[in-house]
Parts: structure tokens; C-alpha cells; sequence
């Protein structure tokens, strides 16, 4: 059985897997990196990206909960920074996957709080800089025509999903908790077949875009957003959460080669649980259980986006007024 109405499975690095010193490390990096991306994101958003922002936030979230069945009894699920990027640049991708993959370690428990830099460097930074790197290659090299956006879209999701990956098996080499030679062919070899429905997905999306609103791919004349858009953006967001039970109960790739080399006793457990394993509490039934959960951390996440790009998009607009003013 393929599927079955069941929680998605953890999905990220917990606390025990990295040591101090690269857990602390990579939250420096991290920081830094959002820094940047907080400050830069100020002059590169204009109306429309400031609910694009928290629609694709809360997309993301929703498609990382429908994790697929891969060889091997092992699963993957959708990293996003690809179609992140692609949408709405660089720093603003950076910002919407600290969004989700913040929400996702504070209130679901998915991912250690240690290593959260860690989760946020390896996804929503590697994930974000390989997209950006290669989609406008592509693009580039194909003379802007329109087969590059789905080329370039597959590649770079595929390549973002391998390379955080590998990086994330580096990691656990130089953290002791698994030798490099075992943890990188391991873990690169998984996900490069988990990188393959990423690809699929975000070339699917991009594909629909094109054919509904190739405006937000920057193609043609930009048309007016309206709030029709964003809140059919949305609900679709919550309908895929919704459609979070029947996500596959197989581990994903990190889980799957933590326990088929012996460190998967090495994950510590949360200090706290708010809604651990994407289950809310106090409901009986678990399918309805996941699926609550799901749609309260959509919206969470999308208004949490929404409400940094708005704060940023304020903060620009009144600094470029009192500049003008003096």
C-alpha cells in the first residue's frame, strides 16, 4: 500500500544528528544570510509581491506535508525553494522558506531548534542560490524562450534537492555522526530520485502559471493583481493541506539513512510539543487530526510571510518618503 491516512513523517535534521560547533556555525551563516535578505528584500518588493509572498509561504508548506513514496520504501517531499526563487527572487525565497521551515521546527516539532540554522541553510539558502544560479543559466543560454522556464524550472528544483543533500551529508560527516564516504554517496544517491519529483512538481506549477498567468513568470504585460488571485492562491494552499493524510507514511530520505546507518538513535526530542508529528491535539480521529494541523500551519505560515513582506515593503516605502522629503 502506497499511501495511507497517516501523519506525514518528520522531515528534517533534529537536535543529535549535527554537533555544537556546526549547529552554531551554520546558525551564524543563517543569520547573516536573513539579515542581507530582510534588508535587500525591501527594494526589490512591489505590491503585488507582498501577498505573493505569503501565498507561495503558505504553498510551500502545504506541499512539503504530501511527502511521495521513492524506491527503496523511502519518501520525499516538495522542497519549494526552486519555485520560491523563481517566483518572487532570491531574498525574498530566502525569507519565505525561514517562514516555513521556522514554523514547521516551533510549532510542529519538525526539526531541531539547534539545528534550525542548520535546516534553513541547507534548504531555504543552498536550495534558493543553486535555483538562482541555474534557472537564469538556462534562461540565458536558451535566449529567454519559453521552454527554458521549464527546463530551467526542473533542473534547478532538481539540483537544489541533490545539493542540499549532499551538503546536509557533509555536515553529518564533519559532525562525527556518520563517515563521508558512507553519508554522501547515501544520501546523494536518494535524492537524486526524490530530486526527480521535485523537478516534476515545480516544472507542473510552472507550466500552469504559464498557461494561466504567465504575467508572474515576467512574461507579457503585468497584469492587475487583485485579491481574487492571491485568495484562490490560498485556497488552494489549505486544499492540499487538507489532502495531508494521504501523504506517504514511508520515512523520508535523511530518516531512511539515519536508520539504515545506525544514527537515527542519535535524535534528541523536543523540550516542548505545541503539534508534534503534524497531529493537533485533542482530536481523536488522527486523519482530521492532520488534516487541522495542516490548515492551521498553512495559514500561519502564509500570514507570517505576508506580514514581513508587508512590515518590509511599510519600512521602504517610508524611508524612500523621508528621503525625498529632505
Amino acid at each position: 500500500m502506497l499511501f495511507a491516512p497517516l501523519s506525514p513523517p518528520q522531515m528534517h535534521i533534529p537536535d543529535g544528528f549535527l554537533s555544537l560547533g556546526i549547529a552554531l556555525g551554520l546558525w551564524i551563516v543563517t543569520i547573516i544570510v536573513i539579515a542581507i535578505s530582510l534588508q535587500r528584500v525591501s527594494k526589490d518588493l512591489g505590491p503585488r509581491q507582498v501577498p505573493m509572498m505569503g501565498v507561495v509561504a503558505a504553498a510551500i508548506f502545504a506541499g512539503q506535508m504530501l511527502n511521495f513514496p521513492v524506491a527503496g520504501g523511502t519518501s520525499g517531499h516538495l522542497l519549494g525553494a526552486a519555485l520560491a526563487t523563481i517566483l518572487l527572487g532570491p531574498y525574498a525565497a530566502v525569507l519565505v522558506m525561514t517562514c516555513v521551515l521556522g514554523v514547521q521546527a516551533l510549532l510542529f516539532q519538525d526539526g531541531g531548534l539547534l539545528a534550525l540554522g542548520a535546516n534553513i541553510f541547507n534548504m531555504g539558502i543552498v536550495g534558493v542560490v543553486v535555483t538562482h544560479f541555474v534557472y537564469r543559466t538556462v534562461r540565458n543560454l536558451g535566449g529567454g524562450k519559453p521552454w527554458t522556464i521549464f527546463v530551467g524550472g526542473f533542473l534547478s528544483a532538481w539540483l537544489s534537492v541533490v545539493c542540499g543533500a549532499l551538503i546536509t551529508a557533509l555536515e553529518l560527516a564533519l559532525s562525527g555522526t556518520t563517515p563521508a564516504n558512507i553519508a554522501i554517496p547515501a544520501m546523494g544517491g536518494i535524492h537524486v530520485l526524490i530530486g526527480l519529483g521535485e523537478g516534476l512538481i515545480t516544472a507542473g506549477a510552472l507550466a500552469f502559471l504559464y498557461v494561466t498567468r504567465p504575467d508572474l513568470l515576467k512574461i507579457g504585460e503585468e497584469k492587475p493583481a487583485g485579491s481574487g488571485i492571491w485568495l484562490a492562491g490560498l485556497v488552494i494552499a489549505v486544499a492540499i493541506a487538507i489532502a495531508s493524510p494521504l501523504a506517504s507514511s514511508f520515512p523520508d530520505g535523511l530518516e531512511w539513512v539515519a536508520e539504515q546507518q545506525g544514527f537515527l538513535t542519535n535524535a534528541q526530542n523536543a523540550p516542548y510539543h505545541i503539534i508534534p508529528d503534524y497531529v493537533f491535539p485533542g482530536i481523536q480521529n488522527e486523519a482530521l487530526a492532520t488534516i487541522v494541523a495542516g490548515i492551521v500551519g498553512t495559514l500561519i505560515v502564509g500570514g507570517v510571510a505576508f506580514g514581513i513582506a508587508y512590515a518590509r515593503r511599510n519600512r521602504s516605502a517610508t524611508t524612500n518618503y523621508e528621503t525625498i522629503a529632505k
